[in-house]
Protein backbone atom coordinates (compact mmCIF):
# COMPACT_ATOMS: atom_id res chain seq x y z
CA UNK A 1 0.00 0.00 0.00
CA UNK A 2 1.37 3.32 -0.40
CA UNK A 3 1.61 6.35 0.97
CA UNK A 4 -1.20 8.12 -0.33
CA UNK A 5 -3.57 4.82 0.03
CA UNK A 6 -2.48 4.93 3.57
CA UNK A 7 -3.48 8.28 3.90
CA UNK A 8 -7.10 7.84 2.42
CA UNK A 9 -7.59 4.52 4.17
CA UNK A 10 -6.93 6.23 7.47
CA UNK A 11 -9.46 9.31 6.36
CA UNK A 12 -12.13 6.68 5.63
CA UNK A 13 -12.05 4.92 9.07
CA UNK A 14 -11.88 7.96 10.82
CA UNK A 15 -14.88 9.64 8.96
CA UNK A 16 -17.09 5.64 9.55
CA UNK A 17 -16.19 5.87 13.30
CA UNK A 18 -17.90 9.35 13.53
CA UNK A 19 -21.14 7.94 11.80
CA UNK A 20 -23.99 6.53 14.73
CA UNK A 21 -24.04 3.17 13.35
CA UNK A 22 -20.34 2.52 13.62
CA UNK A 23 -20.61 0.35 17.16
CA UNK A 24 -23.38 -1.32 15.52
CA UNK A 25 -21.25 -4.12 14.73
CA UNK A 26 -18.64 -3.93 17.06
CA UNK A 27 -16.90 -6.99 16.28
CA UNK A 28 -16.36 -4.93 12.46
CA UNK A 29 -16.02 -1.98 14.65
CA UNK A 30 -13.00 -3.10 16.55
CA UNK A 31 -10.95 -4.48 13.57
CA UNK A 32 -11.17 -1.14 11.89
CA UNK A 33 -9.69 0.30 14.81
CA UNK A 34 -7.03 -2.13 14.68
CA UNK A 35 -6.13 -1.75 11.26
CA UNK A 36 -6.28 2.12 12.03
CA UNK A 37 -4.07 1.58 14.71
CA UNK A 38 -1.47 -0.55 12.62
CA UNK A 39 -2.14 2.18 9.71
CA UNK A 40 -0.58 5.09 11.60
CA UNK A 41 1.77 3.41 13.50
CA UNK A 42 3.66 2.52 9.74
CA UNK A 43 2.58 6.03 8.58
CA UNK A 44 4.41 7.70 11.91
CA UNK A 45 6.52 4.52 12.54
CA UNK A 46 6.30 3.16 16.03
CA UNK A 47 7.96 4.63 18.94
CA UNK A 48 11.36 4.02 19.51
CA UNK A 49 10.92 2.50 22.48
CA UNK A 50 7.62 0.86 22.75
CA UNK A 51 8.65 -2.69 23.68
CA UNK A 52 10.60 -1.62 26.62
CA UNK A 53 9.84 -2.22 30.02
CA UNK A 54 8.71 0.87 31.72
CA UNK A 55 9.35 2.60 34.93
CA UNK A 56 6.33 4.21 36.76
CA UNK A 57 6.83 6.82 39.46
CA UNK A 58 3.65 7.21 41.61
CA UNK A 59 4.03 10.71 43.38
CA UNK A 60 1.36 11.67 46.06
CA UNK A 61 -0.07 15.14 45.32
CA UNK A 62 -3.03 17.05 46.98
CA UNK A 63 -4.98 15.10 49.40
CA UNK A 64 -2.70 14.63 51.90
CA UNK A 65 -3.54 10.57 53.75
CA UNK A 66 -5.86 10.10 51.71
CA UNK A 67 -3.63 10.98 48.67
CA UNK A 68 -0.73 9.03 49.59
CA UNK A 69 -3.76 6.12 50.36
CA UNK A 70 -4.10 6.74 46.50
CA UNK A 71 -1.19 6.27 45.59
CA UNK A 72 -1.10 2.93 47.21
CA UNK A 73 -4.19 1.77 45.41
CA UNK A 74 -2.83 2.87 41.85
CA UNK A 75 0.27 0.64 42.94
CA UNK A 76 -2.14 -1.97 43.58
CA UNK A 77 -3.89 -1.54 40.26
CA UNK A 78 -0.36 -1.40 38.05
CA UNK A 79 0.56 -4.59 39.93
CA UNK A 80 -2.35 -6.90 39.14
CA UNK A 81 -2.29 -5.12 35.61
CA UNK A 82 0.87 -6.58 35.00
CA UNK A 83 -0.12 -9.75 36.76
CA UNK A 84 -2.86 -9.91 34.11
CA UNK A 85 -0.64 -9.68 31.45
CA UNK A 86 2.44 -11.70 32.73
CA UNK A 87 4.27 -8.63 33.43
CA UNK A 88 7.14 -8.55 36.19
CA UNK A 89 7.33 -5.72 39.01
CA UNK A 90 10.29 -4.66 40.96
CA UNK A 91 10.09 -1.62 43.67
CA UNK A 92 13.14 0.48 42.89
CA UNK A 93 12.35 3.29 45.62
CA UNK A 94 9.72 3.52 48.06
CA UNK A 95 8.58 6.28 50.37
CA UNK A 96 5.98 4.61 52.31
CA UNK A 97 3.68 6.66 55.36
CA UNK A 98 2.44 5.04 58.90
CA UNK A 99 -0.77 4.10 56.78
CA UNK A 100 0.59 1.83 54.42
CA UNK A 101 0.36 4.28 51.77
CA UNK A 102 2.93 6.15 49.43
CA UNK A 103 4.15 9.07 49.59
CA UNK A 104 6.24 8.19 45.89
CA UNK A 105 7.08 4.49 44.89
CA UNK A 106 9.10 3.73 41.65
CA UNK A 107 8.43 0.40 40.10
CA UNK A 108 10.32 -1.28 36.98
CA UNK A 109 7.43 -3.38 34.98
CA UNK A 110 9.37 -5.84 32.45
CA UNK A 111 7.51 -7.69 29.94
CA UNK A 112 6.67 -7.26 26.29
CA UNK A 113 5.56 -3.82 24.92
CA UNK A 114 5.05 -3.08 28.63
CA UNK A 115 6.24 0.98 27.84
CA UNK A 116 4.17 0.82 24.92
CA UNK A 117 1.18 0.37 26.78
CA UNK A 118 1.42 2.05 29.97
CA UNK A 119 3.02 5.25 28.26
CA UNK A 120 -0.97 6.18 28.36
CA UNK A 121 -1.25 6.36 31.96
CA UNK A 122 1.39 9.43 32.22
CA UNK A 123 -0.21 12.52 33.97
CA UNK A 124 -2.68 13.29 37.42
CA UNK A 125 -4.80 10.95 38.53
CA UNK A 126 -8.26 11.96 40.46
CA UNK A 127 -9.81 10.00 43.33
CA UNK A 128 -13.38 10.89 45.05
CA UNK A 129 -14.51 9.38 47.92
CA UNK A 130 -15.85 9.21 51.35
CA UNK A 131 -12.17 9.31 53.33
CA UNK A 132 -11.73 6.33 55.54
CA UNK A 133 -8.78 9.03 57.45
CA UNK A 134 -12.20 11.42 58.09
CA UNK A 135 -13.89 10.67 61.22
CA UNK A 136 -17.06 12.56 60.04
CA UNK A 137 -17.48 10.22 56.55
CA UNK A 138 -17.00 13.49 54.15
CA UNK A 139 -16.26 12.82 50.65
CA UNK A 140 -12.78 13.34 50.03
CA UNK A 141 -11.05 14.52 46.61
CA UNK A 142 -7.18 13.48 46.26
CA UNK A 143 -4.32 13.56 43.16
CA UNK A 144 -1.75 11.53 42.56
CA UNK A 145 0.74 11.73 39.71
CA UNK A 146 1.83 8.90 37.37
CA UNK A 147 4.95 9.25 35.61
CA UNK A 148 5.81 6.33 33.08
CA UNK A 149 9.40 6.23 31.26
CA UNK A 150 10.77 3.33 28.95
CA UNK A 151 13.56 1.48 31.13
CA UNK A 152 16.97 2.53 29.86
CA UNK A 153 19.84 -0.42 30.54
CA UNK A 154 22.64 1.76 31.52
CA UNK A 155 23.92 4.80 31.63
CA UNK A 156 25.68 5.53 28.10
CA UNK A 157 21.90 4.88 26.70
CA UNK A 158 20.38 8.84 26.58
CA UNK A 159 23.14 10.16 28.49
CA UNK A 160 22.83 13.40 30.31
CA UNK A 161 25.71 15.97 30.26
CA UNK A 162 27.19 15.39 33.70
CA UNK A 163 26.96 19.56 34.47
CA UNK A 164 23.46 19.32 33.51
CA UNK A 165 23.16 16.64 36.74
CA UNK A 166 23.01 17.08 40.64
CA UNK A 167 24.01 13.88 42.38
CA UNK A 168 23.25 13.58 46.20
CA UNK A 169 23.39 10.40 48.83
CA UNK A 170 21.60 9.63 51.42
CA UNK A 171 21.40 6.37 53.70
CA UNK A 172 18.99 4.02 52.82
CA UNK A 173 15.96 2.63 55.24
CA UNK A 174 16.52 -0.18 56.97
CA UNK A 175 14.20 -2.82 58.94
CA UNK A 176 15.82 -1.58 62.67
CA UNK A 177 18.63 -2.82 64.90
CA UNK A 178 21.45 -4.66 62.78
CA UNK A 179 19.65 -4.93 59.41
CA UNK A 180 19.98 -0.98 58.81
CA UNK A 181 22.15 0.42 56.51
CA UNK A 182 24.29 2.97 57.95
CA UNK A 183 26.45 3.73 54.64
CA UNK A 184 25.28 6.46 52.16
CA UNK A 185 24.17 3.72 49.39
CA UNK A 186 20.42 5.65 48.21
CA UNK A 187 21.51 8.45 45.18
CA UNK A 188 19.27 11.11 43.98
CA UNK A 189 19.88 12.41 41.13
CA UNK A 190 18.58 16.00 39.50
CA UNK A 191 17.84 16.59 35.95
CA UNK A 192 19.24 20.45 35.84
CA UNK A 193 17.35 21.61 33.08
CA UNK A 194 13.86 20.36 33.31
CA UNK A 195 13.87 19.67 37.21
CA UNK A 196 13.37 15.89 37.09
CA UNK A 197 14.94 13.48 39.54
CA UNK A 198 15.22 10.12 40.65
CA UNK A 199 15.69 8.32 43.71
CA UNK A 200 16.96 4.96 44.06
CA UNK A 201 17.73 2.88 46.94
CA UNK A 202 17.25 -0.80 45.69
CA UNK A 203 20.90 -1.81 44.94
CA UNK A 204 23.07 -2.98 47.15
CA UNK A 205 25.89 -0.31 46.69
CA UNK A 206 26.34 3.28 46.17
CA UNK A 207 28.08 2.91 42.70
CA UNK A 208 25.06 -0.07 41.57
CA UNK A 209 22.29 2.65 42.50
CA UNK A 210 24.24 5.35 41.04
CA UNK A 211 24.77 3.78 37.78
CA UNK A 212 20.99 2.41 37.64
CA UNK A 213 19.61 6.21 39.19
CA UNK A 214 21.64 7.77 35.70
CA UNK A 215 20.10 5.18 33.19
CA UNK A 216 16.69 5.64 35.00
CA UNK A 217 16.73 9.43 34.75
CA UNK A 218 17.67 9.28 30.88
CA UNK A 219 14.64 7.33 30.49
CA UNK A 220 12.54 9.70 32.27
CA UNK A 221 14.21 12.63 30.18
CA UNK A 222 13.41 11.07 27.07
CA UNK A 223 9.76 10.84 28.17
CA UNK A 224 9.21 14.48 28.81
CA UNK A 225 11.15 15.26 25.89
CA UNK A 226 8.98 12.97 23.60
CA UNK A 227 5.87 14.30 25.18
CA UNK A 228 6.81 17.98 24.70
CA UNK A 229 7.76 17.26 21.38
CA UNK A 230 3.53 15.60 20.83
CA UNK A 231 2.39 18.57 22.61
CA UNK A 232 4.40 21.18 20.26
CA UNK A 233 2.91 19.96 17.25
CA UNK A 234 -0.84 20.53 18.50
CA UNK A 235 0.44 23.76 19.83
CA UNK A 236 0.32 23.12 23.17
CA UNK A 237 3.26 22.84 25.70
CA UNK A 238 4.47 20.69 28.84
CA UNK A 239 4.55 22.27 32.12
CA UNK A 240 6.94 20.50 34.27
CA UNK A 241 5.67 22.84 37.53
CA UNK A 242 2.35 21.56 37.04
CA UNK A 243 0.68 20.77 40.58
CA UNK A 244 -0.56 17.52 41.13
CA UNK A 245 -4.28 19.22 42.10
CA UNK A 246 -7.77 20.10 40.63
CA UNK A 247 -7.80 20.83 36.80
CA UNK A 248 -4.59 18.69 35.76
CA UNK A 249 -6.00 15.01 36.13
CA UNK A 250 -6.35 13.15 33.01
CA UNK A 251 -8.98 10.64 34.44
CA UNK A 252 -11.05 10.66 37.10
CA UNK A 253 -12.32 7.49 40.12
CA UNK A 254 -15.11 8.39 41.78
CA UNK A 255 -16.52 6.15 44.44
CA UNK A 256 -18.91 8.45 45.62
CA UNK A 257 -21.78 10.27 45.00
CA UNK A 258 -21.64 7.81 42.16
CA UNK A 259 -19.71 5.11 40.61
CA UNK A 260 -17.48 5.66 37.75
CA UNK A 261 -14.37 6.18 36.09
CA UNK A 262 -13.93 8.67 33.15
CA UNK A 263 -10.44 9.45 31.02
CA UNK A 264 -10.84 12.90 30.41
CA UNK A 265 -8.78 12.97 27.37
CA UNK A 266 -10.71 10.17 25.06
CA UNK A 267 -13.82 10.71 27.36
CA UNK A 268 -14.32 6.93 27.75
CA UNK A 269 -16.13 5.90 30.82
CA UNK A 270 -16.74 2.85 32.90
CA UNK A 271 -18.76 2.50 35.71
CA UNK A 272 -17.30 -0.19 37.24
CA UNK A 273 -14.72 1.10 39.31
CA UNK A 274 -13.52 -1.88 41.22
CA UNK A 275 -12.81 -3.99 38.30
CA UNK A 276 -10.49 -0.58 37.28
CA UNK A 277 -8.83 -0.75 40.29
CA UNK A 278 -8.37 -3.79 40.25
CA UNK A 279 -6.48 -4.09 37.06
CA UNK A 280 -8.96 -3.74 34.25
CA UNK A 281 -7.76 -0.78 32.61
CA UNK A 282 -6.91 -2.32 29.04
CA UNK A 283 -9.53 -0.42 27.38
CA UNK A 284 -8.62 2.93 28.75
CA UNK A 285 -4.99 2.14 27.19
CA UNK A 286 -7.08 0.90 23.81
CA UNK A 287 -8.88 4.23 23.91
CA UNK A 288 -5.74 6.09 23.70
CA UNK A 289 -4.11 4.31 21.31
CA UNK A 290 -6.71 4.90 19.15
CA UNK A 291 -6.94 8.56 19.80
CA UNK A 292 -2.48 9.53 20.01
CA UNK A 293 -3.78 13.02 19.58
CA UNK A 294 -6.14 13.25 22.59
CA UNK A 295 -4.76 15.16 25.61
CA UNK A 296 -5.44 16.83 28.73
CA UNK A 297 -6.40 20.45 27.95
Amino acid sequence: MTEQDSTQRIAQIEHAMNLPEFWQDPKAAQEMIKELQSLRDAEEGKEQYDRCNAVLSIVAGAGGADAEDFARMLVEMYMRYADNHAYTVTRIHENENDHGGYRNITLLVEGKNVYGNLKHEAGVHRLVRISPFNANDKRQTSFVLVEVSPEFKDAAQGALPEDELEISFAKSGGAGGQNVNKRETAVRIVHIPTNISVHVSSERSQHQNKERGLALLAGKVYAFQEEQRKREMQGLTVDRTMKIEWGNQIRSYVQHPYKMVKDHRTGYEVNNVDAVLGGDIDDFIEAMKTNPTATQQ
